[in-house]
């Protein structure tokens, strides 16, 4: 899996990243899952096609010490699909500028 690892977090910044993510993002099913919403306008021509399957989504999962962040852009209702695929440049542009902002806010070192 391709992905972005935060790791070696204080309890202290995880707990700031945990109260961000709450605030921000989509919680998922399981404890420590988050979900960042791709804009309409960023999706990719396999997304575009297939309505049904989004909206579409980074995953972010928050453990004890790191946080985890999927580069592969998902489906909210068909994990099989073709439309779930790795990011584009814009996606990860994107994905990497919530990324910078949230670091940023929540002043985190790790």
């Amino acid at each position: 899996m391709r992905q972005f690892v935060i790791d070696e977090l204080t309890s202290q910044e995880r707990d700031n990243l945990d109260n961000y993510l709450k605030r921000t993002l989509k919680m998922g099913a399981l404890g420590g899952m988050f979900w960042l919403t791709l804009p309409d306008d960023l999706l990719a021509e396999a997304q575009r096609g297939h309505e049904d399957c989004g909206p579409f989504h980074f995953g972010f999962d928050l453990s004890r010490d790191k946080l985890i962040v999927e580069l592969l852009v998902r489906s909210e209702s068909n994990l099989h699909c073709s439309c779930t695929c790795f990011a584009t440049p814009a996606q990860r542009d994107f994905l990497f500028n919530f990324l910078d902002n949230m670091l940023a806010e929540e002043q985190i070192r790790a």
